[in-house]
């Protein structure tokens, strides 16, 4: 895209072009909005979706079923074709006051002001360095992301036996990944005494003959240029190893929040996302946030609660979730505008 539509001004700039903010982006242009910029800081618009080349995607959206490249492939289409201005490899690096952002990209620093800036950043998982396992630093770990980024997007297999960490929706969409790869997990762990979905989601693990180890913890990491085995420990705190060449840990979501963080917007410090009120809308009333940067606490869940272990955390929304949020809180914006 044409960098000269920064250094200007737009009447709505959305800093994050996956489901939530192509959705947003794509209802503006559609109710009437002028100038309408998605800011995204990867080579690709699309999200997390890019990586998941998996069935189910895009039945709530296109009424089909899509693997997760396809229908970020889609979304963009239709983003464009109802003219709005996608900025790839930009990013933002502060939120002022009055809708004025400051952005670097391969040609330098930039502003733009926007009438209304809509907040899309979506969520990151907890790699191992923040879960504290301690071990060598050798190759083999990584997380969901990077694996599906690597497998989907790069035709790299960085494993072929690993050990899966985590037993929420998208450690089994790891699952499907792997499968895919013709990667053959050797186990997935739960620290808890149950996993954080209910059946029959965890039969998974069955059906691609993945022991599913609950009450257990990874305690260490083994190997020099390559990991090598695991020590896991149980609810009695025995400890013994597992042979793997690798370590995948998934999920954990925290909100992609750094620009919030650093601004003068207000910051829930037990979510760790944005303040928002019901419309959407943050202290700076020029500033809106969809998708899964905000979260909800467990009472408030956005997604079916079935789906749900008792007393675990929510599980991220998915791409259908995060579409219809951002088509509701770009609703808003249209009507604040007017």
């Amino acid at each position: 895209m044409d960098k000269s539509v920064l250094n200007d001004n737009c009447d709505v700039a959305i800093i994050g072009s996956g489901p939530a903010g192509l959705a947003a982006a794509i209802l503006l242009k559609y109710s009437g909005i002028q100038k309408v910029v998605v800011l995204e800081r990867e080579a690709e618009a699309g999200g997390i979706p890019r990586h998941c080349g998996h069935p189910p995607f895009g039945i709530r959206e296109f009424k089909r079923i899509l693997t997760g490249p396809k229908y970020a492939k889609k979304l963009v289409e239709t983003a464009l074709n109802a003219g709005v201005e996608i900025v790839l490899k930009t990013t933002v690096t502060s939120l002022g006051t009055e809708g004025e952002l400051s952005l670097v990209s391969p040609e330098g620093p930039s502003q733009l002001s926007a009438k209304r800036v809509l907040l899309a950043t979506g969520i990151r998982e907890t790699p191992r360095s923040a879960r504290f396992v301690s071990g060598s630093r050798a190759l083999g770990i990584c997380t969901t992301g990077t694996l599906q980024s690597m497998v989907y997007l790069k035709n790299r297999i960085p494993f072929r036996s690993p050990l899966v960490v985590g037993t929420e929706i998208v450690s089994f969409s790891a699952l499907l990944t792997c499968k895919n790869a013709g990667i053959q997990p050797v186990a997935m762990l739960e620290e808890k005494p149950q996993p954080h979905v209910r059946w029959p989601i965890y039969q998974l693990t069955r059906w691609f003959c993945v022991p599913l180890l609950l009450q257990t913890s990874i305690v260490n990491i083994l190997g020099t240029e390559r990991v090598e085995a695991v020590q896991v420990s149980d609810e009695n705190g025995n400890v013994r190893e597992i042979a793997c060449d690798g370590v995948l840990f998934t999920g954990q979501y925290t909100p992609e929040s750094s620009l919030v963080r650093e601004s003068h917007l207000e910051l829930d410090p037990e979510t760790n996302s944005p303040v928002v009120d019901s419309f959407g809308r943050c202290s700076d009333p020029v500033y809106f946030a969809t998708g899964n940067m905000v979260q909800l606490p467990r009472n408030q869940a956005r997604v079916p609660i079935f789906y749900l272990a008792e007393n675990l955390p929510n599980p991220v929304d998915d791409a259908g979730q995060c579409w219809s949020q951002g088509r509701a809180v770009a609703k808003n914006i249209v009507k604040d505008l007017n």
